[in-house]
């Protein structure tokens, strides 16, 4: 008996499944560049359990007739691509022929489709991968599939699925991703029979863009235009000013379809020509407009990525044009304290938000309330203890300042440089995490309270986090959609903006995972609230505030690193001096 054996249709259709449908997003991709592919200017996305239960798309497209309906339903059945050299000269989202069929192997599907010419429609029912029925039935000109209990006939693929609001939260990111690449479509998404949100028509690619990154960073866009023959780039960049602490931001476009693309990702870094902290990353939407022969779009079924054939030069002109708006865009910005040779841009601060006078933003330790505000958590580091049993901070001897961002000190063995934020830092993150463990948050009422949106899968996570939020002293109310309001806040002596914070908290969060254990989440949060609320680089301080913070920094756990692990301070010997400047040998 032969070993090998020819797969039945159903199997394969199923195997082809695995590859192109993931989850319910991925059968809301499909389905929506079927519909743009078929010249839809409104589109309609219904979703209930998270698509779990049903994912259906409508469109105004061109639509179907009932034998080009029933040939769709076939593997490599496609109107895309005809002969050899069309697949590498990709004009349209979809080509495969594999979407319907494979989504329909998987699920209880529907298709309602009718063209122009036709006075009535065409629906087809499937029920993993077998065609049910066939009839005639009224409909508008368009299509509308439906797609139920997805992975109906596949337990070992079903169980895999996530809870409803994390499938939900990749429907929505998929929808915004594509309407955000096509502002000339209305796009509608729902959820559960409510409208999750509606994108209409725009002439304007600019407020599809804002819809991603958030209101509140619309005046730190940059826009790009870089046009040669067999380029052309446009979009917007953000300023340094304006980053995430991921890179869900991105968005990079290839012939209208979003691709990822680590190529891309990197010329958009390096434009940025070093500006960016390690662990930060722009917010970017950008299009690129490609000879289609020039890169080929069937590297991967979900056809998620891309391949160009001229790979540098694709690199080389998006660096240059991030590099170019940026420069484009910059303005000098000093100190305003002292003049200064160098062309050396001042790091922006914020004006302070809430806390209290700038004079006490680092209270002296001498008096018995403070001490035992910030009193020790844990044992102490070893290595720090033997270093400073005899010493203290508050012992060393203030000599200066440099750059408005290191403390220069000096004690009877040499010189002693510190960070002054990542010091900072650390006073208030084991200050916050003692109020939070005691349960008694110092916290106080905005006088005008704050409003933030979020997207659909940031709302979700930030829900879940508002009750410890609140044992933190962050008091956050829902205002209607993805919109909350700041009611309260942490009391961080050197004030902040309350946007920032919550987007990185959230993000740090989506990135991770709420599921990974809360507490986790929390300590994030006391991170990111701390380093929020620290002083910066280029913020002077007097003689009177060092001195408070070498004091505060003797009441630390560990006073020698930052919560993110950067060190505190650094020190070099006198030994160490001489021998550098060949005092000794």
């Amino acid at each position: 008996m032969s070993k090998i054996k020819i797969l039945p249709e159903i199997l394969s259709n199923k195997i082809a499944a695995g590859e192109v449908v993931e989850r319910p997003a991925s059968v809301v991709k499909e389905l929506l560049e079927n519909s743009l592919d078929a010249g839809s200017t409104r589109i309609i996305v219904e979703v209930e359990g998270g698509g779990r239960s049903l994912v259906r798309v409508s469109d105004n497209g061109s639509g179907m007739s009932r034998d080009d309906a029933l040939l769709a339903m076939e593997r490599y059945a496609t109107s895309k691509i005809y002969k050899d050299p069309d697949l590498f000269s990709i004009r349209t989202l979809g080509f495969r022929g594999e979407a319907l069929p494979s989504i329909a192997s998987v699920s209880r599907f529907s298709l309602v489709t009718r063209d122009q010419t036709a006075h009535t429609g065409t629906e087809i029912i499937v029920e993993g991968g077998k065609i049910k029925k066939v009839s005639e039935i009224g409909a508008p000109v368009g299509t509308m599939v439906t797609v139920r209990r997805i992975f109906f006939n596949s337990p070992a693929r079903r169980k895999f699925l996530k809870t409803a609001a994390t499938e939900m939260a990749h429907i929505a990111d998929t929808v915004l991703s594509i309407a955000i690449g096509r502002p000339n479509i209305q796009f509608r998404l729902d959820h559960n029979g409510k409208t999750v949100r509606c994108w209409p028509a725009s002439p304007d690619p600019a407020e599809r863009m804002i819809d991603a990154i958030g209101a509140d960073s619309r005046a730190e866009l940059h826009r790009i235009e870089w046009d040669d023959p067999s380029i052309s780039i446009t979009g917007w960049i953000s300023s340094l000013r304006v980053t995430r602490s991921t890179s869900r931001g991105i968005y990079i476009y290839v012939n209208g379809r979003r691709v990822r693309d680590r190529v891309i990702q990197h010329a958009l870094f390096e434009g940025y020509a070093g500006g960016l902290m390690k662990g930060c990353f722009p917010v970017a939407v950008l299009f690129l407009t490609v000879p289609f022969d020039e890169v080929d779009v069937n590297v991967h079924p979900t056809k998620n990525e891309v391949r160009f054939v001229q790979l540098e030069k694709i690199h080389n002109a998006v660096q240059s044009a991030v590099s170019e708006s940026l420069r484009r865009a910059d303005r000098p910005r000093w100190t305003g304290t002292r003049p200064s040779s160098r062309e050396k841009p001042a790091i922006s601060e914020p004006s302070p938000r809430y806390g209290g006078e700038e004079k006490n933003i680092f209270p002296r330790t001498d008096d018995k309330e403070n001490k035992k505000n910030i009193r020790v958590l844990s044992t102490a580091d070893a290595t720090q203890a033997e270093l400073w049993s005899k010493k203290r901070f508050g012992d060393l001897r203030i000599i200066g300042r440099l750059h408005d961002t290191y403390i220069v000190c000096e004690d009877d063995e040499g010189l002693v440089l510190l960070d002054q934020h990542a010091a900072h830092e650390r006073i208030l993150f084991e200050q916050l995490k003692h109020a939070a463990a005691a349960g008694k948050p110092s916290s106080q009422k905005l006088l005008i309270p704050e409003t933030v949106e979020f997207g659909y899968r940031e709302a979700d996570i930030l829900e879940r986090l508002m009750p410890r939020l609140k044992e933190l002293g962050l008091e956050i109310e829902p205002f209607g959609g993805n919109t909350f309001v700041v009611q309260s806040v942490p009391v961080l002596p050197a004030g902040g903006e309350i946007q920032p914070l919550l987007r990185e908290i959230v993000e740090k969060t989506a990135e991770y995972g709420v599921t990974t254990g809360l507490e986790k989440a929390v300590d994030r949060c006391l991170i990111l609230m701390a380093c929020h609320g620290a002083v910066r680089a280029n913020q002077r301080l007097s003689d009177e505030q060092i001195k408070g913070l070498l004091d505060r920094l003797d009441a630390c756990d560990h006073p020698s690193h930052c919560p993110h692990g950067r060190p505190t301070w650094i020190r070099w010997t006198l030994a160490f001096l001489e021998k550098s400047f060949k005092r000794i040998v």
